[in-house]
């Protein structure tokens, strides 16, 4: 069964506002500590090799192993929890199916969002913090990490964990010419089972 979801109305600051979490809410809601978020986070930058602007969501099952993932590129467009928890989901859908049968969840999602700037929280992060918690929820999965790429390393929030390597490239990558030109395509990868 697949839901479609309406766009909201045109965001007003303050609804989008309302659309991301405070690193305080998300250290509160007792999202899952990563055991070795180095593994996990240098096994998803080799993986997609992100750029900025550049999203991986992953699905770990309970021993941490990666069960599948899928990057994309951000539109340039104001923050908005709606829109992020949307291209989340659908991400999410193309690479795994639900868990909402089961009672409690046994899978985790996390999220790697290679940005440029500093290793601060940003109301993009806040955004994509609601984006990704809301996208779990719907699909059944427990809401994993939040992690940032920056020049200066990576950073997962809410916890202040952080380190020096990967990181995200200082520039992003020239564009590849192309002769439909359109949206940049979705990468996506499935591990064994």
């Amino acid at each position: 069964m697949a839901f479609d979801f309406a766009p909201p109305p045109p965001a007003e600051p303050g609804h989008r506002l309302s659309r991301m979490l405070e690193p305080s809410e998300w250290a509160a809601a007792g999202i899952p500590l990563l055991r070795n978020p180095r593994e996990v986070i240098t096994g998803l930058h080799a993986r997609h090799l992100p750029a900025p602007s550049t999203a991986v969501v992953a699905v770990l099952d309970h021993d941490e192993r990666l069960t599948a993932s899928a990057s994309f590129v951000r539109r340039p467009t104001p923050p908005d929890g709606w829109e992020l928890r949307n291209a989340l989901l659908a991400q999410l859908r193309r690479v795994t199916p639900h868990d909402l049968r089961r009672r409690t969840p046994v899978r985790t999602a996390v999220l790697l969002y290679c940005r440029p700037g500093e290793a601060h929280w940003t109301e993009e992060d806040g955004a994509w913090m609601w984006g990704l918690r809301d996208a779990c929820t719907l699909h059944g999965l427990r809401c994993g990490a939040y992690i940032t790429l920056t020049a200066g390393g990576w950073q997962i929030l809410g916890e202040g964990r952080s380190g020096r390597r990967p990181r995200s490239p200082e520039h992003p990558p020239a564009p590849i010419a192309s002769g439909g030109g359109g949206a940049p395509e979705a990468h996506r990868h499935t591990a064994a089972r």
